[in-house]
């Protein structure tokens, strides 16, 4: 049976919901895609950062790392790229071989962040003590929190704030 990449990214995106292996590799996978020169370290904690602390394992996570890794090689390979792992001083870990430090997608959002960035306000803000930055950051976490809370319980409107703040923190509300 042939079956379309619609019907397979369907049968994928439910797989990643339901199982915390899939959802991991499927991480990992991700942020390989995009970036480079990332070492182990770096990569359990921004997957951690998307599926919430030690969802490698608390006891035999190097292992599952491994595991993980062996598998998002082999769907590399599939795709026709090669990763890697540099051992380099300079630029130490996993790459795709033949492929530049960071994908073009990703290249064009930061070059289209940087445009955004106004140098009148940027003079401002160098202006403000560390405490007036921080207060400014945790004023602006705060309202992104807000917004996505409100999404969410406009999606559920039977959750309660502290539901939806809930699922907004682990970065995915329902429906």
């Amino acid at each position: 049976m042939d079956l379309s990449p619609e019907a397979l990214s369907v049968l994928l995106e439910d797989a990643i919901r339901r199982d915390r292996i899939t959802a991991r590799r499927a991480a990992l996978l991700n942020i390989l895609q995009h970036e480079r020169y990332l070492k182990r370290e770096q990569l359990i904690t921004r997957v951690e950062g998307e599926l919430g602390k030690d969802c490698f394992g608390k006891l035999a996570w190097e292992d599952t790392f491994y595991r993980d890794m062996q598998i998002v090689k082999r769907a590399f390979y599939a795709a026709g790229y090669r990763l890697a792992y540099r051992r380099n001083l300079k630029q130490p870990g996993y790459y795709l071989r033949d492929q530049p430090p960071i994908s073009a997608g990703l290249s064009a959002k930061l070059a289209g962040s940087v445009a955004e960035v106004d140098p009148a306000q940027i003079a401002v803000f160098k202006r403000l003590s560390f405490g007036q930055r921080f207060q400014q950051g945790c004023s602006i976490s705060n309202l992104a929190r807000q917004v996505v809370v409100n999404q969410i319980r406009q999606r559920n409107p039977r959750l309660s704030f502290y539901e939806a703040l809930r699922l907004s923190t682990r970065g995915s509300g329902p429906g």
